[in-house]
């Protein structure tokens, strides 16, 4: 099927705000270390890399990333980061774990109208379900229904506004697009 990155960075630029709503890349499964602790996997960093370098180069360079405390996520960003510079400035939320929907939410309330491009990265189910409360009633349906199926590892939503975040209500947002990191090859 393949998404037309070019057509996205188009519908991005027209923006004054963009969000990035990201899953973590593919970790190792459940352990005794626990659900907090797990790592990514070499395939989870190969993704990050594949992901960071497609925002890059579709100019959506992140502001602002507000990040999962979860180790997972930590490293996911940690990756991303190596492609990024020191350009994003990078908070970390054990809300972003643990607080379900709201803390997405939060995010966006608390984001500065300056900020351009923000990044909130976490987890499923939080990151897809959140994804659709904020879709524009007026979304493509297919791209919808993707997020009906929940986000895979390391896979990225595009959101555009021309409200500052903090002003962003549900079913606000216009979804642009829903990218797997196969998408990026």
């Amino acid at each position: 099927m393949g998404v037309n990155l070019s057509k996205v960075e188009k519908k991005a630029k027209n923006y004054s705000h963009v969000l990035l709503v990201m899953r973590h890349a593919k970790a190792e499964p459940f352990n005794d270390k626990g659900d907090h602790d797990r790592e990514i996997t070499n395939k989870g960093e190969k993704q990050a890399k594949i992901v960071a370098k497609g925002l890059v180069g579709m100019k959506l360079l992140p502001d602002r990333v507000a990040c999962s405390g979860a180790v997972r996520a930590r490293q996911t960003l940690e990756r991303m980061l190596k492609v990024f510079g020191d350009h994003p400035k990078v908070e970390y939320r054990q809300a972003l774990y643990d607080g379900g929907m709201q803390a997405v939410f939060d995010e966006l309330a608390n984001a500065k109208d300056k900020t351009r491009v923000l990044m909130v990265l976490g987890h499923e189910p939080t990151v897809s379900v959140s994804c659709q409360w904020l879709a524009s009633s007026d979304s493509d349906m297919v791209k919808l229904d993707l997020l009906n199926l929940g986000m895979s590892t390391a896979s990225v939503v595009v959101f555009g506004s021309d409200q500052p975040f903090s002003r962003w209500q549900v079913h606000d947002a216009e979804l642009l697009a829903v990218l797997s990191p196969k998408d990026f090859d």
